[in-house]
């Protein structure tokens, strides 16, 4: 539904895709089905999702959208980075900001691309999480009163500020894990002044879920636990837990990691490389189904990876594609964050949600 500044109709018209064009409002409900071409490189591609499945358009007119979780019964929460909010839409279409500001919140203007929050998820109590980004730490929500209690899990490691947190996942044992590269600092490069960490990590904090509400990060006890990646981005676990998937979007790569009983992490290996698709967009946020195919951001749309690494073919979206995640009373809708909107399309097997 259309939020922020209007975009003029026909922003999303992509005659490549056949998809339909048609302003949205907020009081709308979601709109139309559009056409949506899928890439099948694979026949197993048929068990995921049908030939005529199609793309609806559930809310647009922002700038870089990002994060997406779904809120039971009927709530999908997602970042809206730029404009440092976080955004909540419910199955009637009704889009409505969570929380601003989300990210920075100095009293200067950030100077910067991305001021605001980033990738979010639940832990094993329901408990909302979040990748602060520009903010530099993660954060957890003890309820879901936007403006109420919040414990800072992270946001520091050997005594230095994290870059800008961008994605995370729980492992089974609680566990949190994530991504660190430095897209939400102002100039997002690695000589960035603000930038005080060698390292675009991957960290480890044993045990987060039950860090009391309202306790000081415990920073002694965050694990670095990949630090050879350019740029770690997505993240997500096997359905066993066995394998943990990261994104490299400056490689244009996916790597997976072996994960020992202590959890940490054996050393990676490549999963999926897709340096060679000169296709806008790159390997970025991820979730995966309960057969273990992984739904990533990647050159050209959602690419549909079986758990061995074979790409089985590609939703391809209108722009570039940030992030997914499961929705639904069966979780199995796959929303999808693409630049300026949110989408979703219906998928024949369910996803697995924290």
């Amino acid at each position: 539904m259309r939020t922020g500044n209007a975009v003029a109709a026909g922003v999303f018209c992509l005659l490549a895709l056949s998809i339909g064009c048609k302003q949205s409002s907020q009081t709308e409900p979601p709109e139309s089905p559009h056409v949506s071409q899928i890439e099948r490189l694979d026949p197993a591609m048929d068990a995921i999702v049908d030939s005529n499945s199609t793309w609806h358009l559930v809310a647009d007119g922002f700038t870089w959208v990002e994060g997406p979780v779904w809120i039971a019964p009927n709530t999908l929460l997602f970042a809206d980075i730029p404009s440092n909010s976080i955004r909540s839409v419910d199955v009637t279409g009704k889009v409505s900001i969570w929380l601003q500001p989300s990210g920075y919140r100095g009293s200067e203007p950030y100077g910067g691309k991305e001021p605001g929050t980033n990738g979010m998820t639940l832990d094993g109590k329901g408990r909302l999480t979040v990748a602060g980004h520009a903010a530099r730490n993660i954060m957890r929500f003890e309820t879901m009163d936007a403006h109420g209690k919040v414990t800072i899990l992270a946001d520091s490691y050997e005594g230095k500020p994290l870059n800008s947190p961008n994605d995370l996942v729980y492992g089974r044992d609680g566990s949190l894990y994530f991504t660190d590269p430095p897209y939400g600092l102002r100039t997002q490069a690695d000589n960035d002044p603000a930038k005080k960490l060698k390292v675009n990590g991957v960290y480890r904090l044993p045990n987060a879920v039950n860090v009391k509400p309202g306790a000081a990060p415990q920073r002694n006890r965050l694990q670095l636990v990949v630090g050879d990646l350019p740029r770690p981005n997505g993240i997500a676990f096997s359905p066993d837990y066995k394998w943990l998937y990261i994104a490299d979007s400056g490689a244009k790569k996916w790597m997976r990691y072996a994960v020992k009983k202590d959890g940490t992490l054996e050393a990676g290996t490549l999963f999926l490389d897709a340096s060679g698709d000169p296709r806008p967009g790159g390997p970025d946020g991820m979730k995966v189904d309960t057969k273990g195919n992984i739904y990533s951001a990647g050159p050209g749309g959602i690419w549909i990876i079986s758990p061995e690494g074979k790409h089985l073919g590609t939703i391809l979206t209108p722009k570039n594609a940030s992030n997914v995640a499961w929705g639904g009373d069966d979780a199995m809708t796959l929303y999808a964050t693409v630049t300026d909107a949110v989408y979703s399309i219906r998928i024949k097997t369910p996803g697995l949600r924290p």
